[in-house]
């Protein structure tokens, strides 16, 4: 059987499965047992159970299930609303005024999970209540959460930067650290627009009350916990001091700690807590699985590497290539969560880029940006959903909201484009 022949019945099944309703995991898994029945002559039982079991056995990812109940503790605590305290007097006397508490609430918060619907749900039930009740323009509160949420997949502990390592067998430590420089530039980039708009429509900015420097300093205690827990985890890895696994394990003891000084720490929390980072961190696993088995089925029918040879034989520069692959899955975001995208292409895609001499590491952060566009694009915006129940707006508004966003995500590809030393600089010094 010819290849065209081969990847036409995959990419059939792909989708019959994918549209049917069945989970990710093992609609990928479904793929891989009918190309190896197909194509192989390899018994599928026994390849897809070891490939399973190789899959899930991986030390780095003791990883995400750590970092996912990290941050499913911190969304218990009260730490949105000592985010806002600690922010607010800082923030008032900028061009756009409180809008900024959205985005650097996101930043900060990023740093100690790596969820971008955690970062939404915990910054946006303290933040779109009291900014409402000041008087901030709706589109703008959305707008500004929708996007700074995003961060919470590019800056440390970032799930999908976890989930790209595993897939590609590289540093999650160094991937991690790759992402701090970016995931500050973008936010500062989003702080800019906001102060654009502050600029050019005055009249929509309410007035803050000043406060002395005094206040600031005391507001600004609140802010004291979640900075040492950012250094605790980000800064054990980088000093060479723990792995990602290890400074995961510091995040869980310490945002344990911080909910139990916050008196938020009790068993039906703790529990609750436990429960939804094991439903996420096996979901993730399944999909992991699922992939790394379509990895293999794909391996044998050669299709990966005739589908590199292919683009190396259009002549394509880097950039082009790059550019050709950001298009690529801003439209595959349209119709798949980030991490399903990752595992999903990237069995075709990183030989693509090994060939074409594009440094994984950057690879990584440039796919987190791409992946981050997703979360607000519809039909299939994760962040679009969150939004749409904690405001009851619809999709639509929501998604028109955000699209400025999307367009700052854009020009941030070509930033790193322009800049690659922002995600290779830190890593190379570790």
């Amino acid at each position: 059987m010819d290849q065209l022949t081969a990847t036409a019945i995959l990419l059939l099944a792909l989708f019959l499965l994918l549209g049917s309703g069945v989970w990710i995991g093992l609609a990928l898994l479904g793929v891989a047992y009918i190309g190896m029945e197909l194509f192989t002559s390899r018994p599928a039982g026994p390849a897809l159970a070891t490939t399973i079991w190789s899959s899930a056995a991986s030390w780095s990812l003791t990883a995400l299930p750590l970092f996912i109940w990290m941050g499913e503790i911190l969304f218990r605590t009260r730490l949105s609303e000592s985010l806002f305290r600690g922010l607010s007097p800082w923030l008032a006397r900028l061009p756009g005024r409180l809008l900024h508490t959205n985005i650097v609430g996101c930043t900060v918060f990023a740093a100690v999970s790596g969820s971008s619907a955690a970062t939404l749900m915990t910054v946006g039930r303290m933040s779109i209540p009291e900014l409402r009740r000041r008087g901030y323009p709706e589109r703008m509160i959305i707008g500004t959460l929708a996007g700074a949420a995003t961060l919470g997949l590019m800056i440390p502990p970032s799930l999908t930067l976890i989930v790209y390592g595993v897939t590609i067998n590289e540093s999650i430590s160094k991937l991690f650290i790759a992402g701090v420089i970016p995931g500050l530039v973008l936010a500062g980039l989003f702080m800019l627009y906001v102060v654009g708009w502050g600029l050019l429509r005055p009249g929509e900015v309410p007035a803050e009350p000043r406060t002395s420097f005094i206040q600031k300093i005391s507001e600004g205690r609140h802010l004291l916990p979640v900075v040492l827990l950012v250094l605790l985890v980000i800064g054990s890895m980088y000093s060479g001091a723990a792995t990602a696994t290890e400074a995961a394990a510091f995040g869980v003891l310490g945002a344990l700690g911080l909910a139990a000084w916050q008196r938020t720490l009790n068993w039906r929390s703790f529990l609750e807590g436990l429960e939804s980072a094991t439903v996420i961190s096996a979901m993730i696993a399944l999909i992991l699985a699922g992939s790394a088995c379509l990895s293999l089925a794909m391996g044998f029918t050669g299709l990966p590497r005739n589908l590199a040879a292919w683009i190396q034989g259009l002549g394509l520069s880097p950039t082009e290539l790059i550019l050709a692959l950001l298009v690529f899955y801003i439209i595959l975001g349209c119709f798949l969560d980030g991490i399903s995208s990752v595992v999903l292409t990237m069995a075709i895609v990183e030989p693509m880029i090994r060939q074409a001499g594009i440094d994984v590491i950057w690879f990584g952060i440039f796919i987190v940006v791409v992946v981050e566009m997703a979360q607000i694009t519809p039909p299939v915006g994760f962040n679009l959903f969150v939004l749409q129940g904690m405001t009851r707006h619809g999709l639509g508004t929501i998604a028109r909201a955000a699209l400025p966003m999307f367009f700052i995500m854009v020009l941030m590809v070509f930033v790193l484009m322009g800049f690659p030393g922002l995600a290779t600089y830190l890593p190379s010094h570790m």
